[in-house]
This record gives C-alpha cells, sequence and structure tokens, in this order.
C-alpha cells in the first residue's frame, strides 16, 4: 500500500478507537516518526496531510532538514534518547523535545532555549516499565518529582506533557496497563496545579499498539511502520 493508503487506513483506526473510548478524534494527533526515512518519502507523508514528525537522532534530522525546509507548518519533534552535549543543536533543530529523561537535560536545554531566544516546548520522558534499557524517569523517583517543582525556575522550556514507551509485546493488550498507569500519572499531576506544568499532551501509542493507547487517553501516536513499511538498518 501507499503512504497515502496507509495514513487514510490508520486515520480510520483512530476514528474507530475513539468512538469506542468516546472521544473525540480531533483530540488525538498522529506523529509520523521517520527514523532512516527519505525526506521524498517524509514528503509524500506531508502530502498525506501529516504534520507531526518524529527524529531519533539529531544528526540525521540535521542531514536531511534542509531538503524539507519548504514543508509550510511541518513541525518537528526529537522524540530519540538525546545526550545533553546535543542540547543545543536540538533546541535549534526542533520545535520541541518530547523525550526528557533528566533534569540535567531539562537545565541544558532551557540554556541552549535561552541562548536562541525561543521558548521550547518539552515532554518528560516516563521508564513506565522500569526497564534498565530504555531510557526515561521513573515515575516514582525523587528526580521526577524534582522536575515538576523546580519547572518556574526554568523559563524558556515549557513542560507540557508526558511520553512513554511501554515494554514491548506483540499482544497489543499487554500495553494496556502501562498505558492506564501513564493516564493515572497525567491526571494526579493534573489534579496538583503545579505551576508551569501542563499535562495536556500524553504522548504514546505506535504502530502495534495505538489503539490501545487512545482507548487508554494518548492524545498523540507516534506512528512509523504503519505508514513507511518496514524500516531498512540505521547506519551507525
Amino acid at each position: 500500500m501507499s503512504i497515502a493508503e496507509n495514513i487514510a487506513r490508520i486515520q480510520q483506526q483512530i476514528e474507530a478507537a475513539t468512538q469506542r473510548a468516546g472521544r473525540n478524534p480531533s483530540e488525538v494527533s498522529t506523529m509520523a516518526v521517520t527514523k532512516t526515512v527519505s525526506p521524498d518519502r517524509i514528503r509524500e507523508a506531508y502530502e498525506s496531510g501529516i504534520r507531526l514528525f518524529g527524529e531519533n537522532r539529531v544528526q540525521e534530522f540535521a542531514g536531511k532538514a534542509q531538503a524539507l525546509a519548504d514543508l509550510i507548518g511541518a513541525e518537528w519533534y526529537m522524540i530519540g534518547h538525546l545526550q545533553s552535549n546535543k542540547s543545543r543543536t536540538a533546541a535549534e533543530l526542533f520545535q520541541g523535545v518530547d523525550s526528557v529523561d533528566s533534569l540535567r537535560l531539562l537545565q541544558r536545554l532551557n540554556s541552549a532555549a535561552e541562548e536562541l531566544g525561543k521558548k521550547l516546548p518539552v515532554l518528560i520522558e516516563i521508564n513506565i516499565g522500569g526497564e534498565s534499557a530504555k531510557s526515561g524517569v521513573a515515575a516514582d523517583s525523587a528526580e521526577f518529582e524534582q522536575i515538576l517543582t523546580s519547572a518556574p525556575k526554568y523559563e524558556f522550556v515549557a513542560i507540557r506533557g508526558l511520553m512513554t514507551v511501554p515494554p514491548y509485546s506483540e499482544d497489543p493488550e499487554q500495553s494496556r496497563p502501562f498505558f492506564r498507569r501513564m493516564r493515572e500519572l497525567r491526571d494526579q499531576i493534573a489534579a496538583r496545579k503545579l505551576p508551569a506544568i501542563s499535562v495536556e499532551t500524553l504522548s504514546m501509542g505506535m504502530s502495534h499498539d495505538f489503539e490501545v493507547a487512545i482507548e487508554e487517553g494518548s492524545t498523540c501516536v507516534r506512528i512509523g511502520t504503519a505508514i513507511f513499511g518496514e524500516r531498512a538498518p540505521a547506519h551507525p
């Protein structure tokens, strides 16, 4: 199937999932994950209506940003693990960083955004499954609490929600408890009405489990394979 056909099918699935959950489809954004995807194929997704794009590597996106600079209204977000020494480049290249996993990275991004004279939207990445191989801050950690309570000090970043990647399973239902815990965490934070903290965005769900994520409250699904097909291995 073509990229356009894939996107149309995904949109139907999103609408069906929101209907099951009693939600409005307009509450859910589709982010196309473009790791290892060439600019011409990204352009196809744009021409099929996609405006949000997620990249996993700063250097990879830096190499194709110029070829995509004419896509009016396209927004580019960093969704992969970000080394703090690349904070300045990320703050310059991306509209937002959806994978903030430490207080140190938040501080570095704040400094970079200040230098650039911009306010950078960010999501806090939660390691909801407690997996040692994955990035993300633990929801019950002192560091996460410190991020939440110290947010007003960092004037050049705007915390606007949470992101997660649950433990992988071929059965999407295995992701449901993790998505539910994320929604509950989001609701708990919202109830605290913390200064400089918004949790309007709950980014969770990928190609294999996004319908379950939507049923559990996701507001942004990150879709790569279901749009572009299986990826070729990335160059080191």
